[in-house]
């Protein structure tokens, strides 16, 4: 039987003032995604409201090592401990995230990483998973992404059009891949070194794409799934934890990670099985 919400808050919050959660993780990192923060539009599985994010942010800050994403990769490339460390990440590029999220975590010292579909930045594209929104919360524009990456955020590429790198391949996705790692070039003055791949589930990412991601010249590459990172891990091979309004409260997520922590042993021993 799983525990109620308020069980977990109570529990979570006992976890971060002992400690206990840094030895849950033991040897883990974490590195969190986002979509969307925004008061605007209920809160769903790509949204979560302001005051939710804050609380999150201020457990990060206060019970974790909040680290860039580039530092986090740099720890793993040294093969030098990841344990308690976190960083933030956000998908897509909703305008969102410059008008609610960066305000947020700029009044509380933490970096994040955005990871921007190149096409959709400044266009009125609507995606087929937006279409049922009673309105579309925007894009942000490139003087906005600009604006981050001037202010210190790190900027990571997510194709051009939010293609399924699980299904396309040659031309098509060397174009989705560098393409987008050259837009942000031409639009920031430098270069892109993290990758997240669209949808970010198992199926959606050929191993020749996974190539081709770093053959691009990419340090890392995120997924959606898989939760925890463990010390050791590769780089182009990182799993996220997916924040949504399912985590009731922050202390929530903290007591969840045993949970998280058991879900991604059972990912690791799989992926080991079927490399042997």
């Amino acid at each position: 039987m799983s525990l109620k919400p308020r069980i977990k808050k109570q529990l979570g919050r006992r976890f971060v003032a002992s400690g206990l959660h840094r030895k849950v993780l033991a040897g883990h990192g974490v590195i969190v995604s986002f979509h969307r923060v925004s008061d605007a539009i209920p809160e769903d599985a790509l949204t979560v409201n302001s005051a939710r994010f804050e609380g999150l942010c201020r457990l990060f800050r206060d019970a974790f090592d909040v680290l860039p994403l580039g530092d986090f990769v740099s720890r793993l490339e040294r093969r030098e401990s990841v344990a308690g460390a976190l960083s933030l990440t956000f998908d897509d590029g909703y305008l969102d995230n410059f008008e609610v999220a960066a305000p947020i975590m700029r009044a509380l010292g933490l970096p994040a990483t955005f990871f921007v579909t190149t096409q959709f930045i400044g266009s009125t594209t609507v995606p087929w998973w937006d279409r049922g929104l009673p309105t579309h919360p925007g894009w942000m524009t490139w003087d906005h992404v600009g604006s981050l990456s001037r202010e210190g955020f790190d900027i990571g590429a997510h194709t051009r059009r939010h293609a399924d790198l699980g299904r396309v391949q040659g031309t098509v996705a060397d174009d989705e891949i560098g393409g987008s790692r050259q837009e942000l070039i031409d639009r920031l003055g430098r270069a892109p070194t993290n990758f997240a791949f669209p949808y970010g589930g198992r199926s959606n990412l050929l191993e020749e794409n996974r190539e081709r991601i770093r053959n691009a010249g990419f340090r890392s590459c995120v997924s959606a799934v898989g939760g925890l990172t463990p010390n050791g891990a590769d780089p182009l091979r990182l799993p996220r934890v997916a924040i949504s309004s399912w985590f009731a409260s922050p202390e929530q997520f903290a007591f969840d990670l045993v949970s998280i922590k058991r879900a991604s042993a059972r990912v690791t021993r799989r992926a080991d099985a079927v490399q042997r």
